[in-house]
């Protein structure tokens, strides 16, 4: 193994900055303590410039390198979730009812930690751009700094993530070419009956009836209407209706979400929930109007990129502890975005026998800290050879 022992010294002081950020937990865009806790430490690291407000609560830190060059994106995700936390950590939240529940304080801490080893040593050619983005979990916060011009502002041409894995162990990583993370596509049911007296049914029109009957026919779309090799999931995860024992409502509401990794299989199931609701509502006599709300696009790795971290991490823990061809998630990441605009890649990082992500008992294991920053030192001194390989 190849952990840089600089990163090996760093993990205690990155592991209190990664406590401190797990304590002080917000959410979405309104991480104005986040970003400021790490706007202040780049400017004591000694970053070349340090942009605030960039997709209006981001921040960018530009570490220029030794010559010229291009310049490496290097981004982390900032956010917490709505979370009650039942971690029992000494750190855990001193906000009621939110969370690090995702890791994002660790990915946060270990590109700290990274940036203030380049700021040290300088060792690479080019620029790196080190990014911290708000609101992965909820408001594509990925889309709002490209819309903001985080790119052309500085000149990226490449760009990198990292993301925990609980079930992955420590000192391992996982990655894949092309697609690794799923588009989502949240919908809402809205279906409007007859309400009327639970003791006479026929004289009502009853939308639980028909909404239990929605609910079944949408999990046809995945088992007789998709080609068993495409990957989807299709989850209704609310169904609300009705007020008391001897009613029945007038109306009923269900949500859910769809994932899949191909935007053609994503429309295919919004054609067919439409089709499903509208003849449930025509055989009932009632209403049912759908409401599709498009989430993240395919989080698709870029095949060089890939390679090349890849290439990276096996330097860092050996090539038997990457695995090159992970099997694909189906949760949503919008990191996507800026995939879209730049090539790049997003990495695995082990975290272990660690509860599950979006789980009240998860906590990010500090001692995934030295292997992130010598991933992402290592990548940034490389990445200038990245760049006139593909030339």
């Amino acid at each position: 193994m190849a952990v840089l022992n600089r990163a090996a010294e760093l993990q205690e002081e990155v592991a209190g900055w990664r406590r401190t950020l797990h304590g002080m937990p917000e959410l979405g865009f309104d991480v104005h303590k986040t970003a400021e806790f790490v706007a202040d430490k780049l400017r004591s690291f000694g970053c070349d410039e340090v942009v605030t407000g960039i997709g209006r609560t981001g921040v960018v830190g530009l570490i220029r390198g030794k010559s010229a060059g291009p310049t490496t994106g290097l981004r982390a995700d900032m956010d917490a979730l709505p979370i009650a936390e039942a971690s029992g950590k000494p750190w855990t939240s001193a906000t009621p009812g939110k969370m690090h529940a995702c890791g994002h304080d660790g990915h946060t801490a270990m590109l700290l930690g990274a940036a203030k080893y380049l700021c040290e040593t300088r060792k690479f050619s080019g620029q790196i751009a080190v990014i911290f983005q708000p609101a992965e979990e909820d408001g594509g916060g990925g889309q709002v700094m490209v819309q903001d011009g985080l790119m052309d502002r500085f000149g990226i041409s490449r760009v990198f993530a990292m993301h925990n894995a609980p079930g992955i162990p420590l000192g391992q990583f996982a990655l894949r070419p092309g697609a690794i993370m799923a588009e989502t596509l949240e919908f809402i049911i809205a279906v409007t009956g007859k309400g009327g007296h639970a003791a006479g049914p026929h004289r009502a029109v009853d939308p639980i009836v028909i909404g239990a009957q929605i609910v079944g026919a949408l999990q046809t779309i995945v088992s007789r209407n998709t080609d068993p090799l495409d990957n989807l999931v299709l989850t209704v995860t609310k169904f609300h209706a009705g007020t008391a024992l001897n009613i029945i409502p007038g109306s009923a509401e269900l949500a859910g979400t769809v994932r899949s990794l191909r935007c053609a299989v994503t429309e295919e199931t919004r054609q067919r929930i439409q089709a499903i609701c509208d003849g449930q509502a025509a055989s009932f006599g009632a209403t049912v109007q759908v409401s599709f709300i498009p989430s993240y696009p395919v989080t698709f790795n870029h095949a060089y990129e890939t390679r090349f971290a890849q290439e990276v991490a096996s330097k860092v823990v050996g090539v038997s502890n990457v695995d090159g061809d992970i099997a694909p998630a189906m949760g949503g990441e919008d990191f996507s975005y800026m995939l879209q605009t730049r090539p790049g890649a997003m990495i695995w990082i082990g975290n272990g026998d660690s509860a599950g992500l979006h789980n009240a008992a998860y906590d990010f294991d500090d001692e995934a800290i030295p292997y992130g920053i010598s991933y992402w030192v290592e990548l940034a001194e490389a990445a200038s050879s990245l760049e006139s390989q593909d030339a």
